[in-house]
């Protein structure tokens, strides 16, 4: 059945049982009206599998926002402040820097309309289409022109569409941009080159669409990896990653584009790349992530200390690399425990990187092994994504275990 129909067609069957009309699916070559087809998933699909399709649609409506949004505040000294959401911080950063820096320039799939995301709305009416543009739909060859532009003297703000399709441009950016200034012995540089990727889980991406490869970027010297956690964190670390002196991956919680609302400075302004960022100060246990995580790890905490008296400290790792190993060494001294928390699957994920580390440096301190609570190792699920994602629950065993051992 499902082969002769588009893909579209085939979601809409999924989610609400019937085809809409101007969908016009073809089954067998003929045209079916939106009852026919419905009538046929009721006859071709049995009783038992329509019971668990309607309860994973249930569970799903029911879990689909995994995390409780919490904002950053600012203090009155930062100045003026407007309400933005992540993807408006993300668009005021660019427009900062265009305006401030001659040499800036936009380029991606679509940007020239705002992108899929809205980020780069607006930017090219204002600064002129040599400045924002449209490329072809080749990530290999967006990090390319990237890094020529770099090494010329531009400042380049490289958007790939997904995450999930950085990967042609692997070879570009680990080989060439990551070694640009090693090579040449420090006489050139690519910096002030960064490339910016929507990450993360969305609710609905499925395998192309929902990847963090963060950890793929991490193993290589010569790059600088950030994922912020709201708009506040968003402008200021963009900002400085457009003004570094080394390539920067810059990847944004595709999830939060919408639903990270804050008062954010209006000012230009720079937060620190390499520092962690403690959100909330415990006792008990460690609580580590980034990007979406964090919000989850601040629910887990509150959860720790209603259900098993015990007292967290949240930290937002904010920058992959080079991550903030002093803040991490000294809380879990404090603590003797450690939660780490990320989407990615477990696998060579970056927590374990991190969990070595402190098992190193921190082995006499420990309480209980390190836990990780990631995502599997399988590619990212569609209808079971709420089954792959380090939820709230699943984070909060990981904290049982760790107390209790």
């Amino acid at each position: 059945m499902w082969s002769h129909v588009t893909p579209r067609c085939v979601q809409c069957i999924k989610n609400k049982s019937f085809v809409r009309p101007f969908h016009k699916p073809s089954f067998q070559g003929k045209s079916s009206t939106a009852s026919q087809v419905s009538n046929r998933k009721q006859i071709t699909v049995g009783p038992l599998q329509n019971r668990i399709s309607n309860v994973l649609q249930q569970w799903t409506r029911s879990y689909s926002a995994h995390f409780t949004y919490v904002p950053d505040t600012v203090p009155s000294s930062e100045g003026e402040t407007v309400r933005m959401n992540l993807f408006q911080a993300v668009n005021n950063a660019m427009d900062i820097a265009l305006a401030s820096d001659p040499t800036a320039i936009i380029f991606g799939e679509d940007v020239a309309f705002g992108g899929v995301f809205r980020c780069t709305l607006n930017l090219q009416e204002k600064h002129g289409k040599d400045r924002v543009f449209n490329t072809p739909l080749c990530e290999q060859g967006i990090a390319g022109f990237g890094i020529g532009a770099a090494v010329a003297g531009a400042t380049v703000i490289a958007e790939m569409q997904f995450a999930d399709y950085i990967f042609p441009a692997f070879d570009q950016i680990v080989n060439e941009a990551a070694k640009f200034r090693y090579r040449c012995g420090n006489e050139f540089d690519c910096g002030r080159l960064t490339f910016r990727a929507p990450c993360g889980a969305v609710g609905h991406g499925a395998l192309y669409h929902s990847q963090s490869p963060e950890a793929y970027f991490a193993h290589t010297p010569g790059l600088k990896i950030v994922m912020p956690r709201g708009a506040v964190k968003a402008k200021g670390l963009l900002l400085s990653c457009i003004r570094s002196n080394d390539p920067c991956i810059f990847f944004e919680p595709k999830i939060l584009y919408r639903s990270a609302v804050e008062q954010v400075p209006t000012r230009d302004y720079e937060l620190p790349i390499g520092k962690a960022d403690i959100l909330l100060e415990g006792e008990n246990v460690t609580l580590l992530g980034w990007g979406t995580q964090v919000h989850v790890l601040r629910e887990v905490a509150q959860l720790a200390q209603d259900r098993l008296n015990v007292t967290c400290e949240v930290i937002d790792l904010v920058t992959i690399q080079p991550w903030d190993r002093e803040t991490i060494y000294n809380s879990v001294v404090k603590t003797g425990r450690l939660v780490i928390a990320h989407e990615a699957p477990l696998n060579c994920g970056l927590g374990a990187e991190i969990a070595a580390s402190v098992q190193k440096e921190c082995f006499l301190n420990l309480e209980a092994p390190i836990q990780r609570v990631t995502g599997h190792d399988t590619p990212f699920p569609h209808v079971f994504e709420p089954f792959y994602i380090p939820d709230k629950w699943r984070c909060l065993e990981a904290v049982r275990a760790a107390v209790e051992f």
